[in-house]
């Protein structure tokens, strides 16, 4: 799971600009934010390079779940 969505609407960025700063299409770009797939590692800091973010913040930390 990724933070995508909330850091586009936190910063105001809308998924249109997203995908063609990535050279994706809309459509990859909205799986993504809609957590229907998820972005390859070199995708991810791609997206953090362009949102100016970490990696970090685009991950869930509460989604690491432990052996039991």
């Amino acid at each position: 799971m990724n933070r995508i969505k909330e850091v586009l609407e936190e910063k105001g960025i809308k998924q249109k600009w997203l995908a063609d700063k990535l050279g994706k299409s809309y459509n990859m770009v909205n799986s993504y934010v809609q957590n229907r797939k998820q972005p390859r590692l070199e995708v991810l800091y791609d997206i953090a390079k362009i949102l100016n973010v970490s990696v970090k913040e685009l991950l869930n930390d509460n989604e690491i779940t432990k052996d039991i």
